[in-house]
């Protein structure tokens, strides 16, 4: 099975058009969508930060650094695209320091939109999701193709694998958890080694998706199958007796799932459970050093499906998307099944 991202099987025939992705960072726009409110009041002190071209976890350091505070005590819900204008919250343990003149906080490409007070840490997943608008120029290919391509993927979702942006330059996250795990790696910070196991779990996670799509089940159910409610987190297995979980699926409100790989026994059985258990035989390596970093088996959804999915075309060789996706899922994902891009 492929490793790389862009090698992974396709679920509607491909890709219907060529176009330019990211000739300039404003072409790609993401705004976070939290699920909390703010309380008004705390120790914590949140700020909405727009970013151009500038790498989350850098961004996250300079305002700590300009706060006066470690690094511990910066937070985020997620990471976000580099080459991209996003805007996002950051949260800040003041802990009774005295707060900064963000005003005289100057950073290339980086603007603070609003500060506001929270009781609690801004945690990892503390979001509803994302909304992207994304535009392609030197788009090339009949546009009744594509538009056709847009309906099936608004009808019917798209594979959820793990973007390319999990997996470093070059793809080369992967081997460096390998590494890690045989012991040949060199010492790594918290955040790298974060890094490395997340991008281990999600080639994991990729490669049995990757099955699924070739065999056109990544969609439907399998005997065995552990279906998450579209939105949720909390999975439940399938029982032979349930009849309703055929026109649930077809109705998008829960999806089938597969493993996040850790310690613990996995939820599917059956033909589900088996497929499983072939794909972590392929690569035991990884498996084992998962295991052995603490992580808990989790699950995640295989079919991700673009809500308020919308296009249109403002010059004869461009295309406007937006859409909102749930929280860990890739905008880069959908787009690869809609058109083969080029230049970032």
């Amino acid at each position: 099975m492929n490793d790389s991202v862009q090698d992974l099987p396709q679920a509607h025939g491909g890709p219907a058009a060529r176009g330019r992705v990211r000739a300039v960072p404003e072409d790609f726009r993401v705004w976070e969508l939290p699920n909390w409110a703010p309380d008004g009041e705390g120790e914590h002190l949140l700020l909405l930060v727009r970013k151009r071209d500038a790498n989350t976890h850098w961004v996250g350091g300079r305002l700590a650094a300009f706060a006066g505070i470690p690094g511990r005590d910066l937070s985020y819900a997620g990471m976000k695209d580099r080459c991209a204008v996003t805007e996002q919250w950051f949260s800040l343990r003041m802990a009774g320091r005295p707060e900064p003149d963000w005003d005289a906080f100057a950073l290339e490409g980086v603007e603070i939109l609003e500060r506001v007070r929270h009781r609690r840490k801004l945690k990892r997943g503390a979001l509803r999701g994302n909304r992207f608008r994304l535009l392609i120029r030197e788009l090339q290919g009949d546009r009744g193709p594509l538009e056709k391509l847009l309906l099936r993927v608004a009808a019917h979702g798209v594979p959820n694998y793990f973007g390319e942006q999990r997996f470093g330059r070059e793809d080369d996250n992967v081997a460096q958890a390998r590494a890690l795990f045989s012991g040949q790696g060199p010492r790594l910070d918290r955040h790298k080694r974060g890094l490395l196991l997340s991008a281990a779990r999600s080639h994991l996670f990729n490669q049995l998706l990757a099955r699924r799509v070739e065999a056109a089940t990544w969609d439907q159910l399998l005997d065995g199958d552990v279906m998450v409610l579209d939105g949720r987190r909390a999975c439940f297995a399938l029982t032979a007796e349930d009849e309703t979980a055929a026109p649930r699926l077809a109705a998008l409100e829960i999806h089938p799932t597969g493993p996040l790989w850790g310690q613990g026994e996995s939820m599917a059985t059956g033909t589900a459970g088996a497929l499983e258990s072939a794909v972590a035989a392929a690569d035991p390596e990884l498996c084992a050093g998962l295991e052995r970093a603490g992580l808990d088996q989790e699950r995640r959804a295989l079919r991700l499906v673009p809500s308020d999915l919308s296009w249109r075309f403002p010059e004869p060789d461009q295309l406007e998307l937006a859409f909102s996706l749930p929280a860990g899922a890739y905008a880069t994902v959908v787009l690869r099944e809609l058109l083969v891009g080029h230049g970032s």
